[in-house]
């Protein structure tokens, strides 16, 4: 908890509580079901939980907002978020049923009630939100297409309403073979000192909506 705070230094005691909760309740459940690498499990808090907040370093939900997690795993980042930011809704969704049984018992235990977790693809839901959020489930070329038509129209944040994916390594090649316009990189290192994040960033997609972006993603759906 002495590096999250060191980050995060106006956390609540609840929030506190919460986050100090997680590295044993998922290591409790790593032991049934494999949400997290094996490798990481004991280092959830730097790995996990702090990265998945890189997120808040870029953008600061607003409360009645809405986020959806994409892929979220075992809870990935849209948890942490969600302890970050408790009124801001967090929908979360995975495709995998043993994974969002994982959320549900996690968020039961911590109290955390402002996320509900759903077995889903993303391009199946009907909502509006003001962001989506990611941990490098696929490459942006096939992960906006997913969620193109799941903005809402406007926009109360700093940024315009769009996608915060984490990301690493080099993202040039993949930026370029997206299409995607006005991409924004923000590297993880310029927040947080530790070597695992050296090469941690967050690619900032504002929403897109031009003609000849959707003649170009209707391409490139999920099969």
């Amino acid at each position: 908890m002495q590096m999250l705070q060191h980050y995060f230094p106006n956390l609540t005691p609840q929030q506190i509580q919460q986050f100090d909760a997680l590295p044993s309740i998922y290591a409790d459940w790593n032991d049934k079901i494999n949400v997290v690498s094996r490798n990481d499990i004991d280092n959830l808090m730097e790995r996990h939980i702090l990265h998945a907040l890189g997120i808040a370093k870029i953008q600061v939900f607003l409360p009645g907002s809405i986020v959806l997690d994409v892929g979220t795993g075992g809870g990935f980042p849209g948890i942490p978020l969600a302890i970050l930011f408790p009124q801001t809704q967090f929908h979360l969704v995975d495709s995998v049923a043993k994974k969002i049984r994982v959320v549900n018992e996690v968020c039961k235990l911590i109290g955390l009630s402002n996320v509900k977790a759903e077995q889903a693809r993303a391009e199946s839901l009907k909502g509006s939100y003001d962001f989506v959020i990611s941990r490098a489930v696929t490459q942006l070329v096939r992960f906006y297409p997913w969620v193109a038509h799941q903005f809402k129209n406007k926009s109360l944040h700093k940024l315009q309403n769009g996608i915060l994916y984490l990301k690493g390594g080099d993202l040039e090649e993949e930026i370029e073979a997206s299409k995607l316009k006005r991409i924004k990189t923000y590297a993880l290192s310029d927040y947080f000192g530790e070597p695992f994040f050296a090469t941690k960033k967050v690619l900032y997609v504002p929403a897109q909506k031009s003609p000849s972006f959707l003649s170009f993603a209707v391409k490139t759906k999920r099969q």
